[in-house]
C-alpha cells in the first residue's frame, strides 16, 4: 500500500499549492444547481483541505466517501458533509407558522468543522476552488483511488488528538491529517 502511495506522489506531484496565480478568476466547471452532490464534495474538499498536497485533499475526498457507503452514515454525500446537529434560528422561533423555519449548524460541533464554523462558505481562491473542484469528478464521478485509504471514515489534523481516535484503527499520515477507520 504505501509502495502504491509513494509512486502515486511522483505520478501525481507532491502538491498542488497556490501561488500568485490565484489572483485571476477561474470559470466553475460544477455547477451548484445541477451536481449539488458533487458541489457538496468539492466544497469539502475546498475548506477540510485547501493547503494540503493534492493527495491531501483527494484523502479528504475519499473520506467522505468512505462515510456514504459506510451504513453508520448517510447515504448522500451532501448529508454526509453537512450532518451535525442544528438550532433553529431565533428569527423563526418566535413565529407560529414552523413551515418556514431556518436552522442553522450547531457552532463546532459538525461533522466537517467548516460547515459549522460561523464564517462564510463560499469558495474564494480561484486556483484552489478549481483543483477542489477537478478532485471531486475524479473521485466521485470516475471512481479515482477508491481503496486508496483501505475503509478510512475519520481522520483528524496532527496538531489536535480527539478521544474518539483510540477506538479506531489508524490507517497513516497524509500532510496534517491522520487518517482512521473502524475495526
Amino acid at each position: 500500500m504505501r509502495f502504491i502511495f509513494i509512486i502515486m506522489m511522483f505520478i501525481i506531484g507532491f502538491g498542488a499549492t497556490a501561488t500568485a496565480a490565484d489572483a485571476y478568476t477561474v470559470p466553475n466547471i460544477i455547477n451548484k444547481e445541477k451536481d449539488p452532490e458533487l458541489y457538496c464534495m468539492a466544497q469539502n474538499i475546498f475548506f477540510e483541505a485547501g493547503t494540503e498536497s493534492y493527495m491531501g485533499k483527494v484523502a479528504v475526498a475519499l473520506v467522505t466517501m468512505n462515510r456514504v457507503k459506510d451504513a453508520r452514515y448517510p447515504n448522500d454525500i451532501c448529508e454526509v458533509v453537512y450532518q451535525g446537529p442544528v438550532r433553529e434560528s431565533w428569527k423563526t422561533q418566535i413565529t407560529p407558522d414552523k413551515s418556514d423555519a431556518v436552522f442553522y449548524p450547531v457552532k463546532n460541533r459538525c461533522q466537517f468543522s467548516w460547515y459549522c464554523d460561523g464564517k462564510d462558505d463560499i469558495p474564494t481562491n480561484s486556483v484552489g476552488w478549481r483543483h477542489a473542484q477537478e478532485i471531486a469528478i475524479f473521485v466521485v464521478k470516475l471512481g479515482q483511488w477508491a481503496g486508496l485509504l483501505e475503509g478510512a471514515t475519520h481522520y483528524h489534523a496532527d496538531y489536535v488528538n480527539p478521544k474518539w481516535n483510540e477506538k479506531l484503527h489508524l490507517i497513516g499520515q497524509i500532510d496534517r491529517h491522520i487518517f482512521y477507520r473502524w475495526d
